[in-house]
């Protein structure tokens, strides 16, 4: 392992909430969902009608401007619904799982008796490619490309996230295996690890470069770890996976199935049960939360961290990407002149609140915004939150002017949502800063294609 790499900007926010390393009891749900909305720039097109029976693994949709790229039922049954948004637009491809958990079968394979071109095809055809991310943009990678390095996070920083070394114990073999798979894609692989967190699994890994972080969220983001051992220049490429799919894609090789099995950890103030869960792709949150949140307030379900997740209904469905759900007051309500009480209660990382002298406290935090959108105002807050040699608040007035030149000059293509989501937390003038990068992502990616 090569020396500790030390993150001295960051933020930990202290919530509530956290699940114990245990295995809670639930059922899988009847309905599952792969959502288009979780791939940027993917135009699906149906290959399928409602009705149709399917198998784990079979083709729902593709994407429209590159057919080769598909997406699969996560579970058996049948297709029942494609929930649509305005213009049509797909949101929702929704499967009513039969409990028999029948798989398509493909061929299993040593990747080392194969090209880089089989290896994707094959990839591509059990639909298990979407997994594979590149960066800049943070789409799913173009199989043209040369990537220069794969990187996997071992490790996920964000408030509640699941502990990587946890949920994969007893995958060693599978985790390999896939390794083994993106080495015939890109030789260069390298794998962050949490430093002190004697990480066996990650530090027992052959055939990558293991990195060592120390410090505060965004630690774990693999595009902080990216800037800190191979910064990302113009025209350069770094394709990005994350542990639970690499496991994935080693099971279809080994076994030649779609697994589309994950575990997840169900955690936040208002969750009961807080603890880890076997679910599947896209699986309906409802048999994770029924009987086990609190009632006496409105509650906010997420996919994903409080930071970059996604905002569903209790019965909503589990983001393809997320190993996480998060259970949160709403936070629905008006507080006059709450900025002149102490704060005892109230997390905040400046000194505006009495609450910086309680190190330790953990906080119940909601969803309210504790005020609305204000003027874009250069404080330097960002600065404090972004371990990236970057001028954030620069980059994002050149967003939205539109200045492609400042925006390649300012660093955006190192940058995805959730390397600037604490920018937005601590923004005093509540920008949607998350927002104003994808949109100046989606005005690079359409002006230099």
């Amino acid at each position: 392992m090569s020396e500790v790499i030390k993150i001295k900007k960051g933020l930990d926010i202290q919530l509530a909430g956290k699940a114990d390393k245990v295995f809670g009891q639930a059922e899988l749900p009847e309905l599952f969902a792969v959502k288009p909305t979780d791939f940027h720039g993917v135009v699906p097109k149906m290959a399928i009608k409602v009705g149709d029976k399917v198998k784990a693994g079979t083709v729902l949709f593709f994407d429209k401007n590159r057919p080769e790229i598909k997406f699969v039922s996560p579970v058996s049954g049948e297709l029942v619904a494609v929930n649509r948004g305005e213009r049509r637009r797909i949101l929702e491809v929704v499967v009513k799982s039969d409990g028999s958990d029948d798989k398509e079968q493909f061929d299993t394979a040593n990747p080392a008796d194969l090209s880089k071109e089989e290896i994707v095809e094959k990839l591509q055809a059990a639909g298990l490619w979407p997994f594979i991310r590149k960066r800049p943009y943070d789409v799913i990678a173009n199989a043209s490309e040369t990537p220069k390095a794969f990187f996997i996070s071992g490790f996920d920083s964000a408030p509640l996230a699941p502990d990587m070394d946890f949920i994969l114990s007893g995958s060693e073999d599978a985790l390999q295996a896939g390794i083994n798979v993106v080495k015939q894609l890109c030789d260069n692989v390298h794998v962050g690890v949490q430093h002190d967190a004697a990480s066996k699994i990650f530090n027992n890994l052959k055939g990558v470069q293991v990195h060592a972080f120390e410090g505060p969220h965004p630690a774990g983001n693999v595009g902080i770890q990216i800037h800190h051992t191979l910064p990302i220049n113009k025209g350069e490429v770094v394709w990005v996976a994350q542990p639970q799919e690499i496991v994935a894609i080693g099971k279809l090789f080994t076994e030649g199935i779609y697994d589309a099995n994950r575990t997840v950890v169900v955690a936040g103030s208002e969750v009961e049960k807080k603890a880890y869960y076997k679910t599947k792709v896209g699986a309906s949150i409802s048999t994770l939360v029924k009987n086990n949140v609190k009632t006496d307030d409105k509650l906010r379900y997420i996919s994903g961290n409080v930071l970059t997740g996604s905002h569903i209904d209790e019965d909503g469905y589990l983001g393809v990407y997320h190993s996480q759900v998060t259970v949160i007051p709403e936070g629905d309500y008006y507080e006059f002149m709450g900025w002149a009480t102490p704060g005892f209660g109230k997390f905040s990382m400046s000194r505006s609140f009495f609450s910086w002298m309680c190190k330790k406290k953990e906080y119940r935090l909601d969803a309210n915004m504790h005020g609305g959108l204000r003027s874009f105002v250069v404080s330097g807050q960002y600065d404090q939150v972004l371990p990236m040699d970057i001028l954030p608040e620069f980059l994002f007035r050149a967003i939205l002017v539109e200045d492609i030149d400042k925006m390649e000059q300012l660093g955006i293509y190192e940058l995805a949502e959730e390397d600037i989501a604490l920018c937005e937390f601590v923004c005093t003038s509540k920008q949607p800063l998350q927002s104003v990068l994808r949109t100046g992502i989606d005005l690079m990616i359409k002006e230099l294609s």
